[in-house]
């Protein structure tokens, strides 16, 4: 269960104003996390301070991580790629210009994403929850989640830990918000709007242990 990061690169190419997120006037921390919770239109399209501000695919952006997870879990035409959490479907959808023939399977809590998903792969994709997904034992040749297990509860950890494990052949990657010291745990509870549970790498790593995850992970921080 080694840590292997593929998500960096884009994380940190984003600039953040933590504290304007928290004193914004019109939509202060409070107000846009009730709004991000809902999972709708203001999450995804909607105003900048309150999550996304317009969640569009940009050609290329997704490929980069897209090409690293099928050269390093040697993906090939005809493998199944399940991705919790899936949005608009726009990691899944380079996939298959990463890997033509492949299959690939999204879920996610969102009815409008997918219904604003990504119009080539849509058919592919479906509303559900982490906790219980709706496929067979060892059905995925790759599992992926990514920023999306933070959002759930304690209690609903374990679950999807499971499930993921479940439905997951060998090659799993979970990436996940954490913190390491208490500078990046002040900028995470400024920043996030949908983030329920707040746990440090070791934290992570118990939760991994405790539900017999066995795929590889890695933690975005903000630093």
């Amino acid at each position: 269960m080694p840590h292997i990061d593929f998500m960096s690169v884009l994380h940190k190419s984003t600039q953040r104003d933590y504290l304007a997120r928290v004193n914004d006037a019109d939509y202060p921390k409070a107000k846009a996390s009730e709004l991000a919770k809902k999972w709708d239109f203001d999450y995804w399209d909607g105003d900048r301070r309150i999550c996304y501000g317009g969640y569009r695919y940009m050609e290329g952006r997704w490929e980069k991580v897209a090409r690293a997870l099928a050269e390093h879990y040697n993906i090939k035409p005809g493998d199944k790629i399940l991705d919790v959490g899936c949005g608009k479907g726009f990691l899944l959808y380079d996939f298959t210009k990463v890997v033509p023939g492949v299959e690939v399977y999204g879920l996610d809590i969102s009815g409008y994403a997918i219904a604003n998903s990504k119009e080539e792969i849509r058919d592919r994709l479906q509303v559900g929850s982490a906790t219980s997904l709706p496929f067979a034992d060892n059905y995925f040749d790759l599992v992926i989640s990514i920023n999306t297990l933070h959002n759930l509860h304690n209690y609903e950890l374990e679950l999807a830990l499971r499930e993921i494990e479940r439905v997951g052949k060998e090659n799993k990657y979970i990436c996940v918000e954490s913190y390491r010291n208490e500078a990046e745990k002040a900028n995470l509870l400024y920043w996030q709007v949908t983030c329920e549970s707040f746990c440090t790498p070791r934290e992570w790593q118990w939760w991994f242990e405790l539900t017999g995850y066995t795929g590889d992970y890695s933690f975005i921080y903000f630093e």
